[in-house]
């Protein structure tokens, strides 16, 4: 198998140090992430050059086989504190020779007025772990009158919050073993039955999964 160049990633790195060097102003500019989360220029800066060492090992040790889908829809739990599950879905994504596997399960009220979506993703350790997951090589922590954003720790395991107490919505995301990836995401609803939700997989036996 021929080995991915991580070039180009090394590259956009060392372009985004020359553009902000020495100016202050561009270093306090936030960008928004693939995933969601707000970054600054130098955090932008640190996660590309962490984003170059992953793409690099990766490069040397080849894909990983990802589970399949079958098993992670098996860790769907059956409801979301209280609310009913209304589909569970699983599929199997592949290019190259690197493979994707997930599961997802819809939870809702009667009238939609509340909703969780659980998505189980097996990135297999690929380079797709980094735009599906940006979050897990920074550091976030923000707050506003509307709501929060940080990463934090999910029992052993880092993670991603942000809520929006306007509307009731957010999100908690779990990375496992630097190729899983758990996300919960609720509207109209408080976070703590978002977290109630996710305490319902077994994150242990799912970084276990071959």
């Amino acid at each position: 198998m021929k080995r991915i160049k991580s070039v180009p990633v090394f590259l956009l790195a060392a372009m985004l140090l020359m553009s902000c060097g020495g100016n202050k102003e561009e270093e306090k500019t936030e960008e928004s992430g693939d995933d969601g989360t707000s970054i600054s220029a130098t955090e932008s800066v640190k996660a590309l050059k962490k984003m170059a060492e992953q793409a690099e090992d990766m490069s040397k040790n080849g894909p990983v086989e990802t589970v399949d889908f079958r098993k992670l829809k098996e860790m769907l739990p059956a409801d979301a504190d209280g609310l009913a599950r209304k589909e569970a879905t699983g599929e199997k994504n592949g290019m190259a020779g690197f493979n994707i596997s997930t599961a997802k399960g819809d939870y809702r009220n009667e009238d939609g007025s509340q909703s969780i979506e659980i998505d189980i993703v097996d990135a297999g350790g690929t380079g797709a772990l980094m735009g599906l997951a940006a979050w897990s090589i920074i550091e976030v922590d923000k707050e506003t009158e509307n709501g929060y954003e940080k990463t934090t720790k999910f029992g052993d395991y880092k993670s991603y919050e942000k809520y929006d107490n306007g509307n009731k919505s957010g999100e908690i995301a779990v990375l496992i073993k630097n190729r899983f990836i758990v996300t919960a995401k609720g509207n109209g609803v408080e976070m703590d039955k978002i977290k109630a939700t996710l305490e319902k997989i077994d994150l242990d036996k799912l970084a276990e999964l071959k």
